[in-house]
């Protein structure tokens, strides 16, 4: 069966619940909460990222959530919630249906950054490191 990236983005939207920004911060009030920025390098050292969030880009996430993968992240832990979010909301979309396929079970889309920012949602500049 062929598809294409809006019916993919689709199907992510029905599997992954898109979360306003005052949701994810009650999910992160209630910690044992990973929020990872899905976006490329360069836009999140254009704009900063969420305060606290982790910056794995959306074509590592799969290498760094996979516990069996080498390339493993120990921050990604499936008793965990997981609020992502992108430029958009479509790389975060894709990338919460990819981490509930991984056996992840509390998967969150937040979306757009933008809106982050626009509701006070605090952020901060990444190290050169990340």
């Amino acid at each position: 069966m062929t598809t294409n990236l809006k019916q993919m983005i689709q199907q992510a939207d029905a599997l992954v619940p898109r979360i306003s920004p005052a949701q994810a911060r009650v999910i992160m009030s209630q910690g044992n909460t990973l929020v990872v920025d899905v976006r490329e390098r360069n836009e999140v050292q254009r704009t900063g990222v969420v305060a606290g969030a982790v910056h794995v880009s959306r074509g590592m996430l799969e290498f760094r959530a996979d516990p069996e993968s080498p390339s493993h992240d120990p921050v990604f832990a499936k008793e965990k919630a997981l609020i992502l979010y992108c430029a958009s909301g479509g790389r975060s979309a894709l990338s919460g249906m990819v981490l509930k396929e991984l056996g992840y079970e509390r998967v969150y889309n937040l979306g757009i950054f933008k809106n982050w920012v626009d509701s006070g949602g605090e952020t901060i500049m990444p190290r050169a490191s990340e």
